[in-house]
């Protein structure tokens, strides 16, 4: 399975609601950066993605966005694929 990495907070309830979500489809070994533990965390994040808000996960290379991309690639049914590929092509 691709490695998958994710920023977030502790607190997030979208971060949560994310690790669930990929969990249920099998990511065992979640990268979890929690970017609220250290200041730098957050500008690596941000200079990464160009967002500030959390979670932002990665697939492989491949950004994919917050709770709300994912969720949203998980319901039209490429969630599964990107999860299974290397992660260089985005659906």
């Amino acid at each position: 399975m691709t490695e998958v990495t994710m920023y977030g907070t502790q607190r997030c309830p979208f971060c949560q609601r994310a690790e669930q979500l990929l969990k249920s489809k099998g990511v065992d070994d979640l990268q979890k950066i929690a970017v609220d533990r250290e200041p730098g965390l957050l500008e690596t994040m941000i200079s990464r993605t160009g967002r500030r808000s959390v979670p932002q996960i990665f697939i492989g290379g491949v950004h994919v966005g917050g709770y709300d991309e994912l969720a949203a690639l998980d319901r039209a049914g490429q969630l599964d694929a990107l999860l299974q590929s290397n992660g260089a092509n985005r659906p």
